[in-house]
């Protein structure tokens, strides 16, 4: 039996770094949106053991890769180890700061969790990503949402406005243990279950979404690498109403207010052999 599911990426539209925790994690409020750039999974049922490929020869497989941590997570949790075979034909750019591999991680869990029966929930689903990485519980709650925390705790975020984008990837890779580090905060956050109070920004416009686009990690990352400025200015050059780094980076994109207008600044962004350019929009 084969069984083939999509994985799509995320952008930050808001990343507000809060502050360091005791734990040595920082305390994030974020606003991700997932858009139409996705990583095709492809599972195929039978065998022993757990067994994850990947179409991009830079991503190893195996069980160094986040799909296979999520399939060995949710197995152990439901006692229950079936044979299976998880292709990974990727689209969206490694280290990115796209979620590709969070996005790949929710993609197995909610998709092994329906082949095999085991009937888990939403809530119970999320339990287990909280376990496999800070972006994976989004891309089990919704399309779009506030993260707060490690990104354990979200907020629907129903009256985003629909978006066009276009994104550039420069083709390296960044650390996101070396941005966060960059920040150079001390350890001031007490561990509590409620968190940093944090009044969550309205966007219910393509106009106020642009005026309040932040992100803390980008003076880390740009510093490490200039020309990511360079990129943003070039997508308000095509027209982009605004443009921001997502995550910690490398990948900048900017809105535009037209799907017209993001194809055609897609379309001359391209012609760079050098970058990656997609044109997508929010789902």
């Amino acid at each position: 039996m084969i069984t083939t599911a999509f994985s799509p990426a995320k952008v930050n539209l808001f990343l507000h770094v809060l502050g360091r925790r005791q734990d040595g994690y920082h305390e994030l409020a974020t606003l991700m949106q997932a858009i139409d750039l996705q990583d095709e999974l492809i599972f195929e049922l039978g065998g022993s053991g757990i067994r994850v490929e990947c179409s991009d020869d830079q991503l190893e497989g195996g069980e160094s890769n986040i799909a296979y941590k999520a399939a060995k997570v949710l197995f152990d949790h439901v006692s229950d180890h079936p044979g299976i075979k998880i292709l990974i034909k990727k689209q969206i750019p490694i280290a990115a700061g796209l979620g590709g591999g969070s996005s790949n991680a929710a993609t197995v869990l909610k998709t092994l969790n329906e082949l095999f029966g085991y009937r888990l929930d939403q809530q119970q689903l999320i339990e287990l990503a909280t376990k496999i990485g800070s972006d994976v519980p989004f891309f089990l709650f919704g399309t779009a949402a506030w993260a707060f925390g490690r990104g354990e705790r979200l907020v629907a975020a129903p009256n985003l406005p629909s978006l066009w984008l276009v994104l550039i990837n420069p083709r390296f890779a960044v650390s996101t243990r070396d941005v966060y580090e960059g920040l150079n905060l001390k350890p001031k956050i007490p561990l509590t279950k409620e968190g940093i109070k944090f009044n969550i920004p309205e966007f219910s416009s393509v106009e106020n979404l642009v005026s309040g686009l932040k992100n803390d990690l980008e003076r880390v990352t740009l510093a490490l690498h200039p020309i990511l400025a360079d990129l943003k200015k070039c997508l308000l050059k095509h027209g982009a109403l605004g443009s921001l780094m997502s995550g910690s980076g490398p990948t900048v994109f900017g809105i535009f207010a037209e799907g017209k207008d993001a194809l055609r600044a897609a379309a001359e962004l391209g012609r760079e052999d050098a970058l990656s350019v997609f044109a997508v929009r929010s789902l």
